[in-house]
């Protein structure tokens, strides 16, 4: 069970490090398009999320506080759904059919965030961590 959970978590943090990644080599353009989103302080909020999403990802993958982590990525995925994917606002059709696309992509990644803090901080025996979970339910 341990293998296969940090094979899961290896598979889920991918897209958050690349992510973060992104956010540091590609911050003007991600600045221009968040603005473009009414996002304010768009660079402050590209370099802040990034960050986050690295540590939400570092942590979930290496297994430090991951409770906490994966808490910090659902925070961050209802955010960035609700604030750079707002297809209810968009006329074009196809505009409107990729936000409505990544909206549900990020809604399904915040469930999945979710039951991985359920997962993380009710099994304190999951192996594999570098630490135990912060919270307790």
């Amino acid at each position: 069970m341990d293998v296969v959970v940090l094979i899961g978590r290896v598979l889920f943090s991918v897209l958050f490090l690349s992510s973060a990644l992104g956010h540091f080599t590609q911050t003007e353009q991600m600045a221009g398009y968040t603005a473009s989103k009414g996002v304010p302080m768009a660079k402050l909020s590209v370099l802040g999320s990034g960050a986050l999403f690295g540590l939400g990802g570092l942590s979930v993958l290496l297994g430090v506080w991951a409770d906490l982590g994966s808490l910090v990525l659902l925070v961050l995925l209802l955010l960035t759904a609700v604030m750079m994917h707002q297809f209810w606002k968009v006329s074009d059709p196809q505009a409107k059919q990729a936000d409505m696309i990544n909206f549900n992509k990020n809604l399904a990644l915040a469930g999945a965030s979710l039951m991985l803090f359920a997962f993380f901080a009710h099994d304190s025996c999951l192996g594999l961590t570098i630490t135990g979970p912060l919270f307790n339910l």
